[in-house]
């Protein structure tokens, strides 16, 4: 399994990329960097070409994307402007592509969240028909989009691992798959035995320490219990850490180690 980390977690600069933590990526021992979608489509040409230059300087590639998108795009309820997502669209898969990346991870509570009132039988065929349309033109790229459950204290919507592949298997689409996030499971209290059932689904994994959504300092039972189940499953792809940090570079070395001894 490849290791990676997020940067939006740890930005601490105004454009929201944290592209100032990708130089020590590679030195830290991550084999890729997970860089945000949305604040990287909101950059200028200029802004955005200075931020490839540091990927191509870093040694390291933006394999996956999370933080799809900003919130201030509508995606449930009768707010929904298609034509302003696709706009958004058509800009995003491009960066994304651009920039090597094989995932999107499609989290996006605020985007997503169901507005009060409105039906949420309704909201859940707005996401499958969103995610069919996106299905074939990601896979034009070369790149799969993660439905990524995110626990009801930052989200109403989509709330489980159980939820999210339901969706998955109700889009019915080959580059739709699901994520798993350690941290989001364990706050919702969700038995890791779900991976075994999500196993044909899953396309990537976030992993933090659930106490203060931190990088992982040593290895817990309850980690070699999640990892264990997702080699049973014969998962090899990719893991990010999507955790806070107020020393990046001790708390990447250790959490590095910590995963390379667990995986």
């Amino acid at each position: 399994m490849r290791i990676g980390y997020c940067t939006n977690l740890i930005n601490t600069q105004a454009d929201g990329t944290g592209s100032q933590f990708i130089a020590q990526g590679k030195g830290n021992g991550f084999d890729y960097v997970e860089l945000p979608l949305a604040e990287m489509v909101a950059l200028n040409d200029a802004d955005y070409d200075l931020l490839k230059e540091k990927l191509s300087a870093s040694g390291l590639k933006c394999e996956a994307c999370n933080n799809f998108f900003p919130p201030h795009i509508r995606l449930t309820g009768n707010d929904v402007d298609i034509a302003l997502i696709e706009e958004y669209l058509t800009k995003a898969f491009s960066r994304a592509a651009d920039l090597g990346a094989k995932v999107i991870v499609f989290g996006s509570p605020r985007s997503k969240n169901i507005p009060e009132g409105f039906p949420v039988g309704k909201a859940w065929l707005q996401m499958v028909e969103l995610l069919r349309h996106m299905d074939p033109l990601v896979r034009k790229k070369s790149i799969t989009i993660t439905v990524e459950p995110i626990s009801r204290g930052e989200g109403n919507f989509i709330n489980t691992a159980a939820e999210g592949l339901k969706l998955v298997q109700d889009t019915g689409c080959d580059n739709i798959r699901l994520l798993i996030d350690y941290y989001h499971l364990a706050l919702e209290n969700e038995g890791p035995e779900i991976i075994l059932k999500a196993a044909p689904y899953l396309g990537h994994i976030h992993f933090a320490d659930p106490m203060g959504r931190a990088y992982p300092q040593e290895v817990k039972d309850e980690y070699v219990t999640f990892i264990d189940l997702l080699k049973q499953t014969g998962y090899d792809g990719r893991i990010s850490i999507e955790a806070f940090s107020k020393n990046f570079d001790h708390d990447a070395r250790s959490s590095v180690g910590v995963m390379r001894a667990l995986v």
